[in-house]
């Protein structure tokens, strides 16, 4: 039997109106099947785009380490000393650790709210974060870069007195329309020349957070703030091939023995591993969307049974139809492909809704996030790949074609003078 059949295929249409109310609620298990899968794909897909989008573009195999007190007595130390790290700290640390990719020293002078407003220009004041840093941390934790540019070797070189403003800084210190580059602007008493205006890659509250800060040159803060050789906390990334758990266990080992802390002290340094926590939410989602999965195609199978147990009555219905073309001569395998085409039919029009509302729900759902303005710390452009939607599609016309099947096969074992006695 051709595929293009028209005769065919008017048997067909004629069969699915003449029972439209089974028709309709068999097509709606298909249709909800792959409907549910679709919206629960789209979720799993914005819960994960939530985080990542937090993350910015982050590096993935980061770590950070900073000083906490002892808890631990050791050479004569009592324990709750407090300690600082040092630029001595960073050249052991890049010559004894050779898997460091990127290694950022920092500094925060003032945290905005802290101690009043502590930048000024003309007639304006505010309050903002203050960072010292290398260039590297741009490539570890990087930034949108609007005008101008990011701190650079040769302002750490010569301890230039430039800062690179986040984007509510200029919307508070500058008119809209003005160039900042090159402008001044006073913190604590001590006059700064703007290189660069930068925004957050981050979103909500961590993106303001970000860009109500302003870095400036590590080495320039160290000497204008009275730091001397004292760095707060270090930001690292390791090179690729080795895991960020063997640079920390390395970095912690060797500040231990500089700072004659007790290699029993758990507490004295205090890290966080980004590359681990990352792992962990990859996995956590890997679970998620293998569990959508699993609930998604059992939801669609119970569509497709309903399918397969349907065409079994339609069989039954047709079993006196069905003989009189066995003793007009028709092959079994016409008989067979007739059922089949019809339940193919059935489950691919249905899905194909299914998944087109589906993409149109989220959709709609990602416009109405954009339109209000919602957080989407948590949850952000829920999307289905494309891949995983054809994917998707071409599982449900299997199942279709395996769904009528059955109920063909029931057909070509009637006998044709039994079917012709058939009430």
């Amino acid at each position: 039997m051709s595929i293009i059949d028209i005769d065919k295929w008017q048997e067909i249409f004629y069969a699915l109106k003449k029972n439209k109310l089974r028709t309709f609620f068999t097509a709606f298990g298909v249709f909800w099947g792959i409907f549910m899968l679709i919206i629960m794909l789209g979720s799993g897909r914005g819960l994960s785009n939530g985080v990542s989008q937090g993350m910015g573009d982050m590096a993935t195999n980061a770590m950070f380490m900073w000083t906490q007190q002892t808890t631990v007595p050791y050479k004569g130390f009592p324990r709750g000393r407090r300690y600082n790290f040092n630029n001595d700290d960073t050249q052991a640390l890049i010559d004894n650790i050779p898997e460091i990719e990127y290694i950022a020293p920092r500094l925060q002078v003032f945290s905005a709210g802290e101690n009043g407003n502590n930048v000024v220009r003309g007639e304006r004041t505010a309050a903002f974060t203050i960072q010292g840093d290398y260039p590297d941390f741009n490539l570890i934790d990087p930034v949108n870069i609007h005008q101008g540019r990011f701190i650079n070797d040769i302002d750490i070189k010569q301890k230039r007195k430039n800062v690179v403003i986040g984007t509510r800084v200029f919307e508070e210190m500058f008119e809209p329309d003005e160039d900042p580059i090159g402008e001044y602007i006073r913190i604590q008493g001590v006059y700064f020349r703007v290189v660069g205006v930068f925004s957050s890659k981050k979103n909500d509250q961590q993106a303001e957070r970000e860009n109500s800060q302003i870095f400036m040159p590590f080495t320039t803060m160290q000497q204008t703030y009275n730091f001397g050789n004292i760095v707060g906390w270090y930001s690292i990334t390791a090179k690729e091939g080795y895991k960020v758990s063997q640079v920390l266990e390395k970095a912690i080992d060797i500040m231990r023995e500089r700072h004659s802390i007790s290699p029993a002290d758990e507490r004295a340094v205090g890290s966080f591993n980004l590359e681990e926590e990352f792992r962990k939410m990859t996995t956590l989602f890997t679970g998620i969307d293998g569990l959508i999965w699993i609930v998604g195609i059992g939801t669609l199978l119970a569509g497709v049974i309903g399918v397969s147990n349907i065409m079994l009555i339609v069989v039954k219905e047709r079993t006196k139809e069905i003989g009189i073309q066995r003793a007009l001569g028709a092959a079994p395998f016409s008989i067979k492909s007739q059922i089949v085409i019809e339940s193919v039919f059935l489950t691919t029009i249905a899905g194909y809704v299914g998944l087109a509302l589906g993409v149109g729900v989220l959709e709609l759902i990602n416009n109405i996030l954009i339109q209000t303005n919602a957080s989407t710390d948590m949850f952000n452009n829920p999307e289905v790949d494309f891949n995983k939607a054809i994917s998707a599609l071409v599982i449900l016309v299997i199942a279709g074609a395996v769904a009528g099947l059955i109920p063909a096969q029931r057909a070509v074992q009637i006998k044709p003078i039994d079917a012709l006695r058939d009430e």
